[in-house]
Formats: C-alpha cells, sequence, structure tokens
C-alpha cells in the first residue's frame, strides 16, 4: 500500500524527480489528462473522483515523509489545474492552445502566490489542506479564465 500510494502522490515518482515537480509535473500533467477525456461526463466523473482521492493520498504520502506538504507530491496539483480547465470548459472557453495557457497560467499564479482564500485553504489539517489550497486555486483559475475569455475571445 505504501508504494501505490507514493506512486499516486508523485505522479508514477516523477514528482520526486524532476525540477519544479508543481508546474512540471502536476499541472502539466493535470492538463493532459484532463484533454485525454473528450466525453464531459466521463471528464466530470474522472475530476470528481480525483478530487475525492487526492486529500487521503496526498495526506498519507505527507505523513510517510514527515512533512506537511512535500514538494515532491503533486496529485493535489493535478486536482486544482483539473478543476482550472474544468470550469473554464464549462464556461463555453474552447479547449485551445491560447486557453490552454491562460487556464495553465491562471493556476500556477493563484498556486504559486497563493492570495486569499488561498493561503486560508492551506491551513487546513492534513490531506485537506494539501489539497484544498490547490482546489481553491482551480475555482479562481477556472473563474477568472472564463471571465478573460467573455471579455477577450
Amino acid at each position: 500500500m505504501v508504494w501505490l500510494t507514493r506512486f499516486l502522490a508523485t505522479v508514477g515518482f516523477l514528482g520526486e524527480h524532476l525540477p519544479a515537480p508543481g508546474t512540471t509535473v502536476g499541472s502539466l500533467t493535470g492538463l493532459g489528462f484532463f484533454l485525454l477525456f473528450s466525453d464531459a461526463g466521463l471528464r466530470l466523473a474522472v475530476g470528481v473522483g480525483l478530487t475525492l482521492l487526492a486529500p487521503l493520498v496526498c495526506g498519507r504520502e505527507a505523513m510517510r515523509r514527515g512533512e506537511v506538504d512535500p514538494s515532491p507530491v503533486v496529485l493535489d496539483e493535478v486536482v486544482g489545474q483539473w478543476w482550472a480547465l474544468q470550469i473554464m470548459a464549462w464556461a463555453g472557453v474552447p479547449l485551445k492552445t491560447p486557453w490552454l495557457f491562460v487556464g495553465f497560467g491562471l493556476f500556477r499564479f493563484f498556486d504559486v502566490l497563493k492570495p486569499p482564500p488561498v493561503r486560508q485553504a492551506e491551513l487546513l489539517p492534513g490531506g485537506l489542506g494539501i489539497v484544498a489550497d490547490d482546489l481553491v486555486a482551480g475555482l479562481l483559475a477556472g473563474l477568472l479564465g472564463a471571465l478573460v475569455f467573455r471579455v477577450w475571445g
């Protein structure tokens, strides 16, 4: 079970081996994995499943490592990036290159800078806090991305 938890939390151990794992592994994997699913219902089901699984997996791996939010644990970034794109898709933003960059960039902006309420979400205990800040960052990124599309798209 330890192996599986570590494998999932670090997205196939990639979070342990690449620089800036939140961006290079977590967010890029979230973007790529999101695009694999063209069916909206399946995409939503996978997103909800990942969101429910991530706090447990990330929390267990953080406890095993003895850290609050270890940088190799990147499943939380996958979840946050996923929801940024999901919200943009629901708002009618085309899943094309320029808008994918907008969704990616906005998620990284909110995830790295952690403006309120992202920082407050991070204060939740255990795996919930590990994932909640990325989930809130993703929600804010998706809403702002949709707004940008409505204004300039």
